[in-house]
């Protein structure tokens, strides 16, 4: 009583693909594998994008001790 068997399943799935049709459920099917694959593609683009991040203040410090170069800043206070 608490858990679905095969034929209910089947008869679930015969109803959504009656409902919806089998051309929408193969356009959203492919919609949710692009939003997916987009996803993991941003996942990998954020990690390197991170790396590069980290990698680029060390060579900033580095050069700025080769030049010795002094940045001067003023600070404000908060009103």
């Amino acid at each position: 009583m608490g858990s679905f068997s095969i034929w209910h399943w089947l008869i679930v799935l015969l109803i959504v693909v009656m409902v919806f049709g089998t051309k929408k459920l193969k356009n959203m099917g492919s919609d949710l594998g692009g939003a997916v694959k987009g996803f993991k593609d941003g996942m990998k683009e954020g990690s390197t994008t991170a790396e590069e991040k980290s990698a680029a203040p060390a060579q900033v410090a580095t050069n700025a001790t080769a030049e010795k170069t002094t940045i001067d800043v003023e600070a404000k206070q908060k009103s």
